[in-house]
């Protein structure tokens, strides 16, 4: 009965997670001193191989895995971050033109599960 509910409790914080990705606006984010760029909470920024300089490719499905970290409307680009474009037109915020996201399977500040995830997500940072 305890595995159950331990594992019934697991699946439906996955599924919540899943189900609200973190697309609101946030402000520009910031680099630890190893560089590596996290939101205002504290969580690891990733970018995706696949997005091409400017615009992302995560939509639909990806981004509730990896939500995009959106930038408030009016939001200025300064030194290495800049604005990518979104299919919807809207924007997020990107480092040396690579859009920036966080991961859903990092539950605490500092944690990078989704570094190397496919091959294709790194840890974001300010110096190419």
């Amino acid at each position: 009965m305890t595995r159950h509910r331990y594992l019934h409790g697991l699946c439906m914080s996955l599924a919540l997670a899943l189900a609200s990705p973190l697309t609101h606006a946030q402000s520009a984010p910031s680099a630890d001193a190893r560089g590596i760029l996290h939101d205002a909470g504290g969580m690891t920024l990733y970018t995706y191989d696949s997005d091409t300089p400017g615009r992302s490719l995560c939509s639909g499905p990806c981004a509730k895995v990896w939500p995009p970290v959106m930038a408030a409307a009016g939001a200025v680009a300064h030194g290495p971050l800049d604005l990518a474009v979104r299919d919807d037109g809207s924007h997020q915020w990107a480092v040396h033109g690579h859009p920036l996201y966080g991961y859903v399977a990092d539950v605490n500040p500092g944690q990078a599960s989704g570094d190397g995830v496919n091959g294709r997500w790194h840890i974001a940072h300010l110096t190419p």
